[in-house]
């Protein structure tokens, strides 16, 4: 049983639920890389291996997402993203072993190699890639996509929102708050003092923004913008946690109502560089630093922006003697054998050009 589940066993009952990740995952102490960045006590939460396929943070989102389609007797689930998605590719992979087809929504983004393996990977999964310019012509491409395949099917797609970050998706990471609970009273790691993680649909830090103040923990969650602010803002964060908090209440009258205000939320800014998916110089930096260090693979998107402000933080502020953790959320399963048998020309002709342009600058390096 989950954890989240022994402390509230009505919501066992009244959430749906469907075990796909490899849980809990490690915490690694970070000794080398907390040297070489000044900070002693320097703690790592693995959720890059945190399934056996495709890890990352999507797939304890997913647990509950997918449970909740397979629960309404869903054939599809479709969702968004850019064109290089995780949280897309990660959906296509799990959806695909609970037996559910899957479509994808993409937008542009700046190429880099990950958009070739992740598209490549869909692809091998079954997904079903549509990719649209702008978010006009994506809604209206999300309307027809709707009425098309019910026409077909019978029934809608099941929809799950970008980054499955809606109350029900974010209930994952309330979960793996508990679950790092668990792990100090285990004696893994003591209570942190901050645990940094990258901002972008935003339900991973509010979930676990959550999940820490129903655990009991005092934990600081430091999330690090790395997306737009018309995606991720404070009053955009208190809304989804007062959401996400509302939920479980009604389900289970025993999980307690919080507060949060926007001044408290605390969204580390200044690692976004030249925008979503930009890699920057200090971001690959600290991706590199991590893999020589600790063997560890951060990525320049997301994970690598917000290990720079951890550096940057350690650097300015007076934390050699605090608990740091960082919460890993990147992928670091290798699914190249599966790739390898994949032409890219296969894909639908408009994401060709992701594999015939050259990727930025910093990702060839």
């Amino acid at each position: 049983m989950i954890p989240l589940f022994e402390h509230y066993p009505l919501l066992r009952d009244r959430i749906p639920h469907i075990s796909l990740a490899e849980i809990p995952t490690p915490v690694h102490k970070g000794d080398r890389i907390g040297q070489d960045i000044g900070l002693d006590r320097l703690y790592i939460k693995r959720d890059d291996v945190s399934g056996t396929v495709y890890g990352g943070n999507k797939i304890r989102k997913l647990e509950f997402l997918l449970g909740h389609a397979l629960r309404t007797s869903a054939e599809e689930v479709l969702t968004f993203g850019f064109a290089g998605s995780n949280h897309a590719l990660a959906t296509a992979v799990y959806a695909r072993h609970v037996g559910l087809r899957s479509i994808s929504m993409l937008m542009p983004q700046p190429n880099a190699r990950y958009v070739r393996r992740n598209l490549l990977m869909s692809h091998y999964c079954g997904a079903e890639l549509h990719h649209h310019g702008t978010i006009p012509l994506l809604s209206v491409g999300t309307i027809y996509q709707l009425v098309r395949h019910g026409l077909k099917r019978g029934h809608f797609p099941q929809w799950i929102s970008p980054g499955g970050s809606s109350p029900l998706g974010t209930t994952g990471y309330v979960n793996a708050a508990f679950e790092l609970r668990d792990q100090i009273m285990q004696g893994e790691l003591p209570e942190p003092d901050r645990i940094y993680v990258a901002l972008g649909t935003m339900g991973t830090a509010v979930g676990l923004m959550l999940g820490l103040k129903a655990a009991g923990l005092k934990s600081r969650v430091m999330p690090v913008r790395i997306v737009d602010e018309r995606f991720a803002d404070g009053g955009k964060l208190v809304k989804l946690f007062h959401k996400t908090n509302a939920f479980l209440h009604s389900l289970d009258p025993s999980f307690p109502v919080f507060e949060l205000s926007v001044k408290h939320v605390g969204i580390v800014n200044g690692f976004l560089g030249r925008g979503y998916a930009h890699f920057s110089e200090e971001g690959m930096e600290a991706v590199t630093r991590m893999e020589k260090s600790e063997g560890i693979t951060l990525d320049g998107t997301y994970t690598g922006k917000t290990f720079a402000a951890l550096i940057h933080d350690a650097k300015k502020r007076d934390l050699r003697d605090r608990v740091i953790l960082f919460w890993n959320t990147y992928n670091s399963r290798d699914f190249s054998d599966a790739t390898s048998t994949v032409d890219y020309r296969s894909l639908p002709r408009c994401f060709h050009r992701y594999f015939e342009d050259e990727v930025q600058r910093l990702d060839s390096i």
